[in-house]
């Protein structure tokens, strides 16, 4: 039987290629490899056309980290130091309300994350440094060695709630990487259950009402930790009756 089909959520830059100037899609190739690794297989999903009916073809779901998300989403005016996409965010707020309409698995990576406390109702703190009073969870250059060519990662441990699907998933405590200045405030219809112990910042969520939506503020992708990687092509399996 075939793999389960994992969308992943890319966004969209101009670029210089050869003597060429134009608009690609664009994903590090590490979210497509960690699918790979643990049993899925990547398509990406472009900002440019926002849809639903793609999430009828999905086993599972990705939401890609990457940049800001625009604050005027939970009604707030907009940092100086934030930088948000607008395009990407309606496509990506669209995909996730209808996702998790679905109940189709989900995984959210870093701003996935976030989106998932915007999509149902939650906010976020725009500038982390503002609220914590220190720039550890995008840390100076060679602090990481746990995200290979990432010397701008910082590096802390989360603590994980006991009787937990992350707990399960994660035990009792994991070393992280780390690169974001936005975090969650109100985490909308999802739990938080990781935290960093040192200034108590949201690092895990889940959703108490679906079978598999979990979110994770570090970047998973780029470590050899795969876990949150195959407990979604996992979740996809189980609940489309396909073969991780």
């Amino acid at each position: 039987m075939r793999r389960p089909l994992i969308g992943l959520t890319a966004y969209a830059e101009q670029i210089h290629h050869g003597r060429n100037d134009l608009m690609a899609a664009m994903l590090p190739m590490n979210y497509v490899k960690a699918v790979h690794a643990t049993g899925g297989r990547a398509v990406l999903i472009t900002p440019d056309e926002p849809g639903t009916d793609v999430i009828e073809s999905l086993d599972g779901i990705v939401f890609c980290g990457g940049g800001d998300i625009d604050p005027a989403n939970w009604g707030a005016p907009r940092h100086p130091a934030t930088e948000a996409d607008t395009v990407r965010d309606a496509s990506e707020l669209l995909l996730m309300r209808a996702a998790l309409e679905a109940d189709l698995p989900i995984l959210g990576v870093c701003r996935g994350l976030q989106l998932m406390a915007v999509a149902t109702g939650g906010s976020l703190h725009q500038h982390l440094p503002d609220v914590v009073g220190h720039e550890r969870h995008r840390a100076a250059a060679g602090t990481d060695p746990l995200a290979a060519g990432s010397s701008d990662y910082g590096r802390h441990d989360v603590v994980v709630e006991e009787g937990t699907a992350a707990h399960r998933l994660f035990g009792r405590t994991l070393t992280v990487n780390s690169f974001h200045h936005q975090a969650i405030a109100d985490p909308g219809e999802f739990r938080p259950v990781g935290w960093c112990p040192d200034d108590q910042v949201v690092e895990i969520v889940e959703h108490p009402g679906k079978s598999f939506a979990l979110g994770v503020q570090w970047h998973p992708e780029r470590t050899t930790d795969l876990r949150a990687f195959a407990a979604l092509a996992e979740a996809a399996a189980r609940d489309r009756a396909v073969v991780a």
